[in-house]
């Protein structure tokens, strides 16, 4: 191994258990970095060393496996990893710009702050490419909200997402909102936020050639967030709540004045920048060093020069902080005096903190003082693992379980099994929660939460844009593989019922500790099945997160894969939604059957509200999912649907009733269900979607289904005031009540 020279004014690090448990360095990682060094690190190396390498920064466990994930296509501008986020064309000369990201172990400690910061960072990542940020959607888990602390974090948690993203003038337009056990004692939140910008218009996060001077702008720097990125690698316990000070406060209405700066220079003085990047995890440290990475450099950093609004901050803290709103630009030297006044116009302060160096160190001063002289390529070489991975024996008793050995439902019971699902927290309305959000901003949003996905215009353009999130944690639980298929067939699904063509993926993988063989397991599989998924539906990775170590006391939280899915609709005006709309109306079943076996109950909403298990097989047809895809686009595009909605969460009966409850218009099923009756009514086969058209267009519709060789069948008609089908004969206005009031009953204890 060669031997760095060390910085002339700093002597090596005093390494304690208690200093690498602060960093989450093990003692071999630490060895590891002496080795590759030459040398012991000193303290403000050894801080940077520790959050590069952390697993929020260097994801240690999971960039082993990202190859399995498909990322190339002729829509994709970007590969994967490395820039902020992932590009994709959309036509006629813009692109769309979006990523997910998690802000968990923050939200678990301070749930207004963890998720305001947690907005804010991604809404970073986007326009530090220069695009502008015109769409947040989310996607929330927690522990059951009968319990206070629960309530107190998803309150809170809400409160901070609406707080943040309505300063900001960024609609908030669509997400998820799901209750499970495993969540109480580390819940997890993600945000998503898409931008666009005109073809050829977007930075790369570089630091450019030698003698580029890299500049910081927007807030001073403090001792908030600091070791927030190794926090978020470390798993909860009872001492978390001391780590407060790892959680970033955030102003959102400097971010707004940092947003629009930001994308006006790089949108009218390009030329000026050589690269501009957010200031996020591991703060100054992981902006100005990955960027020296991706430009094959070095780079010289003056602490003094950091604005900060604390007295007495060391190099160490300066380096690390991950206080918000604060942006890293690599400015060519003869515009830097363009660059300040630039964003002095927008109140905004930057300085000359460094500049771009030829020798692939990177050096940090403290005035005269040499504090750190690493080289860029250690500090960007975390070590990958790959532990064993095992299926726990325990979750393969419970996917082999048969539901066929419960007792099928009694007919008499099936009106009050109806009632107790849509009073499900994960499926009951979650009007309360959204209408915290500002959806409206900006009066593009067409199609609004509440929907399948969410369906917004881009002015100008014919077509739109359709976003969701989908993230089956039970699924995955009982098998990862098809679970995480799952997750991505349900996020296209979705897409395509609002008639737009799933085109890209970003996703969030939030999972437990994956040094334990079962955890790793569920991972490994769970990327093969999203891979496999998005190649069956051509929709590429083209960003995404990998949030590990999320468990606490209780123990490790549900794997939950999430998925955002991007599609695009070829004529906005005609974008579907989920109400059926008029009396008379024939209402289809597309794909499957009204007949369902009871393995459809595994993992079911079902199986948990009434039989309190979380149990048998979970399946995927990525064959039958894909052409359910092809048929709801091509209805769409034909103008043939007058609503869509997939049925998943709670089965037929379920979809069935939310479209009538939206459309405030009852429904009759004519056909004769057969099999099992809870499976018919609940069981949630995959591919499927119940759909409305006009008597007069079924004829197309049929044609287009068999085209694809889906079936395709007409169950009953739109009309009256109640709910039919099978053994349920609901008002609607009993069922509306129901699925209204639940969230909010749960919520306002």
């Amino acid at each position: 191994m060669p031997s760095f020279a060390p910085p002339a004014d700093a002597t090596p690090a005093e390494v304690t258990e208690d200093v690498l448990a602060q960093i989450a360095l093990s003692r071999d990682e630490y060895e590891r970095a002496c080795d590759m060094l030459g040398r012991a690190p000193t303290d403000v190396e050894l801080g940077m060393i520790g959050a590069l390498w952390s697993e929020h920064c260097g994801y240690k466990h999971s960039r082993p496996l990202f190859h399995h994930f498909p990322t190339e296509d002729e829509r994709i501008l970007t590969n994967l990893g490395e820039e902020n986020a992932g590009a994709i064309d959309i036509g006629d000369g813009w692109v769309a710009v979006m990523k997910i990201e998690s802000h968990n172990h923050p939200s678990a400690i301070e749930p207004y702050e963890g998720a305001a910061t947690g907005v804010g960072g991604i809404v970073r990542d986007i326009f530090a490419m220069g695009a502008q940020p015109i769409a947040l959607l989310d996607s929330l888990r927690f522990g059951p909200l009968e319990d206070r602390r629960n309530r107190r974090l998803c309150v809170g948690v809400v409160a901070g997402i609406g707080g943040y993203g309505n300063c900001l003038g960024i609609p908030t337009i669509g997400g998820e909102l799901v209750v499970g056990e495993s969540y109480s004692g580390n819940p997890l939140v993600n945000a998503m936020c898409l931008g666009i910008a005109p073809r050829g218009s977007l930075i790369s996060a570089t630091a450019g050639p030698p003698g580029t001077q890299l500049m910081i702008v927007g807030a001073d720097t403090g001792r908030d967030g600091l070791h927030g990125a190794t926090f978020a690698s470390v798993e909860l316990d009872e001492s978390s709540a001391e780590r407060r000070p790892a959680v970033q406060v955030g102003n959102p209405f400097l971010e707004k004045s940092l947003m629009d700066a930001c994308v006006g220079l790089v949108r009218e003085h390009r030329d000026w920048l050589e690269g501009l990047q957010d200031c996020g995890a591991a703060g100054i440290t992981s902006s100005t060093v990955e960027m020296a990475e991706r430009a094959n450099s070095g780079i010289r950093i003056q602490t003094q020069s950091v604005p900060r609004r604390e007295s007495g901050m060391t190099p160490y803290e300066v380096m690390l902080s991950e206080s918000q709103e604060r942006m890293i630009a690599a400015v060519k030297p003869d515009h830097v005096a363009d660059v300040q006044a630039w964003f002095e116009h927008w109140d905004l302060h930057a300085e000359v903190i460094g500049e771009v160096t030829n020798d692939g160190i990177a050096r940090v001063f403290d005035g005269e003082a040499e504090v750190a002289a690493a080289p860029v390529s250690v500090m960007t070489s975390p070590p990958a693992y790959t532990p064993r991975a095992e299926r726990d024996s325990g979750a393969r008793v419970r996917a082999d379980w048969d539901p066929g050995s419960l007792a099928d439902l009694v007919p008499s019971d099936a009106n009050d099994v109806l009632l107790k699902l849509l009073a499900s927290p994960n499926i009951a309305s979650k009007r309360c929660v959204y209408r915290q959000y500002d959806h409206m901003v900006g009066t593009n949003t067409v199609v609004t939460p509440g929907s399948d996905a969410a369906v917004l215009r881009i002015r100008g353009l014919r077509q739109g844009l359709a976003l969701c999130t989908d993230g089956p944690g039970r699924a995955v639980e009982l098998d990862p593989y098809a679970g995480a298929a799952r997750a991505v067939a349900e996020a296209a699904r979705n897409v395509a019922c609002t008639g737009a063509r799933p085109v890209a993926v970003t996703d969030c993988l939030n999972f437990a500790n994956p040094e334990r063989a079962p955890i790793y397991y569920q991972l490994s599989e769970s990327i093969r099945g999203m891979a496999d998924a998005c190649r069956a539906f051509g929709t590429p990775v083209v960003s995404g997160n990998a949030s590990l170590y999320n468990e606490s006391e209780d123990g490790p939280v549900t794997p939950t894969p999430v998925v955002g899915m991007l599609g695009i609709i070829s004529d906005v005006t005609q974008a579907v939604r989920l109400a059926f709309r008029d009396e008379g109306d024939e209402v289809w079943l597309l794909g499957g059957g009204l007949a369902q076996d009871a393995s459809t109950l595994g993992g079911s909403e079902f199986l948990s509200v009434l039989h309190g298990r979380s149990a048998g097989p979970v399946a995927i047809d990525l064959e039958a999912e894909a052409a359910l895809i092809d048929v709801l686009v091509d209805a769409a595009e034909a103008g043939l649907l007058k609503s869509a909605h997939d049925c998943s969460d709670g089965g037929l009966a379920v979809a069935l009733a939310e479209s009538a409850i939206a459309g405030d218009v009852g429904f009759a099923v004519e056909a004769e269900l057969a099999g099992r009756l809870d499976a018919s009514l609940f069981g949630e086969a995959g591919a499927r979607a119940v759909v409305s058209v006009a008597a007069d267009l079924s004829p197309e519709l049929r044609r287009i289904a068999d085209a694809r060789g889906l079936a395709a069948t007409k169950i009953g008609v739109v009309g009256g005031d109640r709910l039919r089908i099978g053994a349920i004969d609901l008002t609607l206005s009993a069922a509306s009540l129901v699925w209204n009031s639940a969230l909010p009953d749960l919520l306002d204890r």
